[in-house]
């Protein structure tokens, strides 16, 4: 049996320390039947940030690893089995090239990818890479994606569906990937297309509320890590589905989760419901 190798990607910034932790944590702890261990073999990020030089294990509050974060991306990935990836779209794209070419495998948890972004990562896995992509890797939001189909299917168009995300002010887009996530979850209960219904912002004389409409309300401030609410609200009764994040923890802990999974899989795309099982 081998240690699955893990290069981790902007590992200057908040989830980068986050992944740091949850690899060297998950040593040793329900891994794959085919590795012996998981590891931080590498740790990257920008030439500009603070954390080159630096020892990985340090910047991330735990025991020196050995390992130094550099920004040359090229001697990171050698010899890499895996890379953990919350980076930006562009980077992320990058990455996943140089994952089907390498063969690796590739958790990304980056969102705000445009169409033509998605649909490079998707080739790069049909070029070979095994690629885990999922606008939120907790173990929560994805049985909440779960809920929410099954709801919008049971309550129909009867039940206006409106979904509100909170995250801290430093957060690039909007709405955010598990927002998104959770509205696709509530168009495909509906059985229609997302982008024929959703309703991003509301200003001025904005009419009635078209009927089947899915609406999307993003709130910004502080240093809140993620919290979601999907309210379905129907005649003189409403349903309100909420996910709370409380640190950034959980979704290292699903992305090294997703890396182990992967490990034993053929090249492909795939998301968090294939590695937890909830497909279907």
């Amino acid at each position: 049996m081998s240690e699955l190798k893990v290069a981790i990607a902007g590992a200057g910034g908040r989830m980068g320390a986050a992944n740091i932790r949850a690899v060297v944590a998950a040593n040793g702890t329900r891994l794959h039947a085919a590795l012996s261990g998981i590891s931080v073999h590498a740790a990257f990020d920008r030439p500009d940030s603070e954390a080159i030089g630096k020892d990985a294990g340090l910047y991330a509050g735990l025991e020196p690893l050995g390992v130094i974060i550099t920004d040359n991306v090229e001697a990171a990935l050698a010899g890499a089995d895996a890379i953990i990836d919350f980076t930006a779209p562009a980077a992320s794209v990058a990455l996943s090239q140089r994952a089907a070419q390498a063969g690796l495998v590739h958790i990304v948890g980056t969102t705000g990818c445009s169409p033509e972004e998605d649909l490079a990562i998707r080739r790069s896995a049909e070029a070979g890479a095994r690629i885990v992509k999922a606008g939120n890797f907790s173990l929560g939001v994805n049985l909440l994606q779960g809920l929410v189909r099954q709801a919008a299917q049971i309550l129909g168009e009867d039940f206006d569906i409106e979904i509100i995300e909170m995250h801290h002010n430093r957060k690039v887009d909007a709405p955010s990937g598990t927002a998104l996530m959770l509205g696709q979850a509530a168009a495909k209960g509906r059985g229609i297309d997302l982008d024929d219904h959703a309703v991003r912002g509301r200003d001025g004389i904005t009419g009635p509320r078209r009927k089947g409409d899915i609406g999307f309300a993003a709130l910004r401030g502080g240093t809140v890590v993620g919290d979601h609410t999907v309210i379905l609200a129907g005649e003189a009764e409403r349903i309100e589905l909420t996910h709370r994040a409380e640190n950034r923890t959980i979704f290292a802990n699903g992305a090294v989760r997703a890396a182990l999974w992967a490990a034993g899989q053929p090249p492909g795309l795939y998301d968090m419901a294939d590695v937890l099982g909830l497909k279907g």
